[in-house]
């Protein structure tokens, strides 16, 4: 199975990259996030380690039973022929609808299919209000959660 854009990673294809996880992110579905990457990837995310497409599921599963109404932007901050590393910020409430703003950088390594082998994330949460919001675009069945496209990235955001 491939994935592409497929490394080495230009300018276009480490953004177009990018742009495909967020939307698959933004989507909420453990499954099709989890074939992006191998059967054996290797994660870090905060303080859990763990690889494998089965452990990967698992994880994003009590991620978005926890962090509701979730909507992540992601910006390319470096890349070189199969590493791409993001910067991103999503924003999600708990049960108690108590709304966060969650800050972090991503490192990703691909082989030569496309798929993300590596994945590496540092992130902060902050407490926002539910006015302090600015990712606001509708979750439907239709568009997937996807960001639309006239939606301002993270730096046009000032974030």
């Amino acid at each position: 199975m491939t994935r592409p854009p497929l490394p080495p990673f230009d300018a276009e294809t480490a953004a177009r990259k990018a742009r495909m996880a967020e939307d698959a992110w933004n989507s909420r579905d453990p499954a099709r996030v989890a074939l992006a990457y191998t059967e054996d990837s290797r994660w870090r995310n905060r303080a859990e380690f763990f690889s494998g497409r089965g452990l990967i599921e698992e994880f994003l599963t009590r991620k978005w039973q926890r962090e509701l109404d979730y909507r992540l932007v992601k910006e390319v901050w470096a890349f070189t022929d199969h590493r791409i590393a993001v910067r991103f910020a999503y924003e999600w409430h708990d049960d108690s609808g108590q709304w966060y703003r969650s800050h972090g950088n991503e490192q990703w390594e691909f082989d030569a299919e496309g798929l993300m082998r590596r994945r590496e994330a540092s992130i902060n949460d902050v407490r926002i209000t539910e006015a302090d919001r600015r990712f606001r675009w509708p979750c439907t069945e239709e568009n997937k959660g996807r960001r639309p496209d006239d939606h301002p990235g993270l730096s046009e955001l000032g974030l």
